[in-house]
């Protein structure tokens, strides 16, 4: 692929509305050219080609990002993977199936910001019983279609609204809604290190066409995946499994000192343990995820 070093980036004198500007800068495609230039890339690795589709689509990557926003997570890091999961869509984009890059593109964005809100958020940080998990991918949307993403503590009308439709419990909706509610923002509030600035977050974001949209609702990506992990456990030995259950699916991960005392092994032998076996329980659920037709879900 191209050299995506030369994307812009989001950096601490800039900020979110320097790479706003930044990303602006590079034109959409007609369908025409962009069918061309994905041609290009399909059957002459044009690098130039694919970093062009690339760059046109960042718009979509950002406001994509920013429906998450709401995690608690560091704004720079959430775009930085939509983009990992744009260029992975531009690489696989087959232009004679006869639809556009930003319709497939969306699922690869999504499971890119997924799989890093998973990485960072462990099993038990989400919730540990199953309303809970879906709450964790699904409450904003809910909260959206009845107004009130912009409500602190939800009324208990939209408490009791929101249970019904998720089929979860009116406390469980309560407590996850005050757990994510201290990283949210508003697409109103203006850009701006010191919040004087003229323009609001909507007013960087390209709409997308709706149907285009509404031809990939996403599914529910955490139960894929929560299906996923427990099938693809048994790739890993009764260490492995053990290090990375302490190391990233408990409530308060062990520190590599402690568990190399376990062990009696070094601190660097835990970490090559946790990381190896990380890598071989992701490799798993990619070939389960292919398997069942759920790759984009992974």
């Amino acid at each position: 692929m191209a050299n995506y070093k030369n994307l812009p980036a989001m950096t601490p004198e800039g900020g979110m509305n320097r790479y706003m500007q930044d990303i602006r800068k590079f034109p959409l495609l007609e369908p025409e050219e962009e069918y061309m230039l994905a041609k290009a890339w399909v059957d002459k690795q044009d690098t130039k080609a694919a970093h062009r589709m690339v760059t046109s689509h960042l718009r979509l990557a950002a406001k994509i990002a920013m429906g998450y926003r709401g995690y608690g997570l560091p704004q720079a890091e959430v775009i930085s993977e939509a983009n990992v999961g744009l260029m992975q869509a531009v690489k696989r984009f087959d232009p004679e199936r006869g639809f556009r890059l930003a319709t497939y593109a969306m699922w690869w964005i999504r499971a890119s910001i997924q799989e890093y809100i998973l990485r960072s958020w462990s099993l038990v940080k989400m919730g540990t019983t199953s309303g809970q998990k879906k709450l964790f991918f699904n409450l904003r949307k809910a909260k959206a279609r009845i107004g009130a993403l912009e409500e602190g503590d939800l009324r208990p009308e939209n408490v009791k609204r929101i249970a019904t439709d998720l089929g979860v419990t009116e406390t469980e909706v309560i407590s996850m809604n005050r757990r994510m509610a201290g990283g949210d923002a508003s697409l109103n509030a203006t850009v701006g290190s010191d919040g004087e600035g003229t323009m609001q977050w909507q007013d960087w974001l390209e709409d997308e066409d709706a149907d285009q949209a509404g031809d990939y609702e996403a599914r529910d990506e955490l139960d894929a995946r929560r299906e996923l992990l427990a099938q693809s456990m048994d790739v890993l030995n009764d260490r492995e499994k053990d290090i990375l259950t302490q190391r990233r699916l408990s409530e308060k991960p062990i520190t590599l000192e402690d568990l190399s005392g376990q062990y009696n092994v070094s601190r660097e032998r835990i970490r090559q343990i946790e990381v190896r076996a990380f890598e071989k329980l992701q490799q798993k659920m990619r070939e389960l995820a292919r398997e069942k037709g759920m790759l984009a879900t992974v």
